[in-house]
């Protein structure tokens, strides 16, 4: 199954790439590598605001970085025109709004993980790093990056 398949057997539509909130591109290519800026989480078109561990569950997010995911691939597809283009999503990297005691940033960022490996199969798969932080901005709950290999 196509990755186009894939997203309308999920029920996802890509989202057109978001305009920059400060001095920088959505994305930038070099070579056969594309890094892609970090995307905050939103939810019903609003920034995903919460902090996990202080009011905000494991679960709730995974969901964030479900919908992270889901901008970044919208942010692929315009970039590459194509899904397929994508030869392997390389690296992964996830900053966790959350309080100090908090401790599954991990399981937080299998949200964008698994989505992207479902969507992208095995080119979907890839090394990551997933962090806490003391804040991320606008207070969103959850920022995510990746670094891709293109065809």
């Amino acid at each position: 199954m196509n990755p186009y398949d894939k997203l309308a057997a999920l029920g996802i539509t890509l989202p057109p790439v978001a305009a920059p909130a400060a001095a920088y591109v959505p994305f930038v290519r070099s070579g056969n590598l594309l890094f892609v800026s970090g995307h905050i989480a939103k939810k019903d078109g609003k920034v995903w605001t919460g902090q996990l561990g202080a009011g905000m569950g494991t679960d709730e997010g995974r969901a964030a970085a479900r919908a992270v995911a889901i901008d970044l691939l919208g942010t692929l597809h315009a970039a590459t025109g194509d899904l397929s283009k994508v030869r392997r999503v390389v690296k992964l990297m996830s900053l966790v709004n959350s309080t100090p005691a908090f401790t599954e940033q991990h399981l937080v960022t299998n949200g964008a993980s698994e989505l992207l490996a479902e969507v992208l199969g095995e080119r979907g798969t890839h090394a990551r790093s997933a962090f806490g932080a003391a804040q991320v901005p606008l207070g969103a709950c959850v920022e995510i990056d990746l670094v891709v290999e293109l065809d």
